[in-house]
């Protein structure tokens, strides 16, 4: 089936104007056809190369801790799963990390975990200035889920220079069918307006096919993204994890994820936008299919390999090879067979944090 005329307009509007109502992204959604991902993703590709040219920035992802305190249905690491194999890093462990990181020539640090209460501002804080002082080209970022206003604060003080926080869904309603009762969508939108104002450069993202989305939700979540502004979006398909209650949930879509990533492009020419190792789980080839359609970040786990198969977000996360920091030559092989380049950077935001701000 070809892509209609109302279609090809709404795209050649979007990329001029960078805004549709919610009804027209939906309608870009429900009516894709191939011929419609291929114009979006050669817009996308020719927008993207224009600001940020080949260059693909690599962060090092080191993942501090399968505890967390929450209960979230998706997650394999919800406190409620027994079956969960729970590590936690010390701060040694994490500083050796960041030594063999920037041996292997990662500029960005990624610090992610479940909401693990162990880690706390008097461990985060010393943590935080001793990887500043000895690596102060390197851009820090944190993705801890949600904090008090405080912590964030205290945080940022201490050399914290980005925090990821996705929203998983910028709908209510599904916010709650996904989550515990004790959790808030609007506490979730609020940490991350509070991130903003402090000044952090800010992640957020969603879930692609997860359990009970429409289009309509998807609409939604485009629509906060053009709204919101943040400097990096993280998407990836929903992949369903043995041990929680959506266990036999179909996974979402590599094909949709990645026509996602070019009409975000579109929305924010200057966006961060990861191909996530999700998109590389359910798909070979799945992490060079989001570069193509538009992402120019990848986020290669620097974890120590005697923890990896136990931070397991969803079934069958690819935790060695490509996926490895320790592999990085062939991550720069695999961007280059499509025209890529992985640099050594700490790859900010295209006109940098105030450039976000003063378009906003």
């Amino acid at each position: 089936m070809s892509a209609t005329p109302e279609l090809l307009g709404l795209i050649e509007r979007l990329e001029c104007e960078h805004s549709l109502s919610e009804a027209e992204y939906a309608r870009l959604i429900d009516g894709r056809t191939p011929e419609l991902a291929d114009a979006l993703r050669e817009r996308a590709v020719r927008v993207r190369k224009e600001i940020y040219g080949n260059a693909v920035f690599v962060r090092g992802l080191i993942e501090l801790s399968s505890w967390c305190k929450n209960d979230c249905r998706y997650c394999g690491i919800r406190r409620s799963n027994d079956k969960a194999e729970r590590y936690r890093l010390t701060p040694e462990d994490i500083l050796a990390c960041c030594r063999e990181g920037w041996d292997l020539g990662f500029r960005t640090f990624v610090l992610q975990g479940g909401e693990d209460p162990w880690f706390t501002d008097e461990r985060l804080v010393p943590l935080l200035q001793s990887i500043k002082a000895e690596f102060p080209d390197c851009a820090v970022t944190l993705s801890l889920g949600e904090r008090s206003r405080e912590s964030y604060q205290r945080l940022f003080e201490a050399g914290a220079d980005r925090y990821l926080l996705r929203h998983e869904t910028a709908d209510a309603e599904h916010y709650w069918k996904l989550h515990p009762r004790e959790l808030s969508w609007q506490h979730r939108m609020d940490c991350l307006r509070a991130l903003k104002e402090i000044g952090y450069q800010v992640g957020c993202g969603f879930m692609v096919g997860s359990p009970y989305q429409t289009s309509a939700q998807l609409a939604k979540d485009l629509k906060f993204i053009e709204q919101f502004r943040p400097h990096m979006c993280g998407i990836g398909p929903f992949i369903p994890h043995k041990d929680t209650p959506f266990r036999d949930e179909p996974a979402g879509s590599v094909e949709l994820t990645c026509y996602l990533l070019s009409i975000l492009r579109l929305i924010q020419p200057n966006l961060l936008l990861p191909s996530t190792t999700a998109l590389g789980t359910l798909d070979p080839q799945g992490r060079e299919k989001g570069i193509l359609a538009g992402a120019n970040v990848v986020m290669p786990n620097l974890s120590p390999v005697s923890v990896r198969k136990k931070y397991m977000l969803y079934d069958n996360k690819i935790c060695t090879g490509d996926e490895s920091a320790q592999c990085r030559s062939c991550l720069s092989l695999r961007m280059a067979s499509i025209g890529y380049e992985v640099v050594t950077s700490r790859g900010d935001p295209a006109g940098g944090i105030e450039g976000i701000r003063n378009s906003e």
